[in-house]
């Protein structure tokens, strides 16, 4: 109860300060990064084992928290179509949002084995180019929406998230051992799903730089 007071509290502070309604949508996935990541580790942290109240509680409130997180990605550019609020500031702030939650769960997922090490670098340093590449463009007077290979990207990043935590929620639960689940197969699974990640983040990267390259090449060559 009380991370929904917090979100109510976010919420009316955001009212306050004026925000349109589609960039509210778009804040909740922001804050919702931090909460996550603390509930998945919480048991972690406190050292109960699977099968706890902890466990469970935090498991229980984790899966529909990001469930409704990853569901204000649609609600945003609803409202922004609907109330006539697409902007350039939301071009750049909801892909910001989504690789602000999404590199935080995948932290998560590398840190219990669902993630490939080195698939999480690889991703991090290809969302730090396209940061780079929209800061550049901005720069310019140029606002990058997301491409189709980019929204793509984002439903295999959001594909791969939530297997690897229904997969890890089985675990926690304590159902996985009950039904004689076979965890290490699933995470093998799971793995294949975060390297696709990989493939096709790096394709809708090299996607935006054909379209967008030029600006760095102008501003590389600018002398100003």
């Amino acid at each position: 109860m009380s991370i929904y007071r917090y979100l109510e509290k976010y919420a009316a502070v955001a009212y306050n300060l004026g925000m349109k309604t589609s960039n509210k949508f778009t804040m909740v996935r922001i804050v919702a990064a931090p909460i996550t990541f603390v509930l998945y580790f919480m048991p972690v942290w406190c050292g109960v084992p699977n099968g706890s109240v902890l466990s469970i509680v935090t498991t229980c409130i984790l899966i529909p928290f990001l469930a409704f997180s990853e569901f204000t990605d649609y609600l945003d550019g609803h409202y922004a179509r609907k109330n006539n609020e697409v902007s350039d500031f939301g071009k750049m702030f909801d892909p910001f949002a989504d690789v602000f939650l999404h590199l935080s769960l995948f932290v998560c997922f590398t840190f219990s084995g669902y993630c490939p090490l080195p698939v999480l670098v690889l991703i991090l340093y290809r969302e730090f180019g396209q940061s780079f590449l929209r800061m550049v463009a901005a720069k310019n007077g140029t606002a990058i929406a997301a491409r189709k290979g980019g929204k793509l990207k984002t439903v295999f990043y959001i594909t791969s998230i939530l297997l690897a935590l229904a997969i890890e929620s089985l675990v926690r639960t304590g159902l996985a051992e009950k039904w004689s689940f076979n965890v290490d197969v699933a995470k093998i699974v799971s793995m294949g799903f975060f390297i696709a990640c990989v493939v096709f983040s790096y394709a809708s990267f090299i996607d935006y730089l054909k379209n967008f390259g030029k600006v760095l090449k102008d501003s590389a060559e600018d002398r100003g």
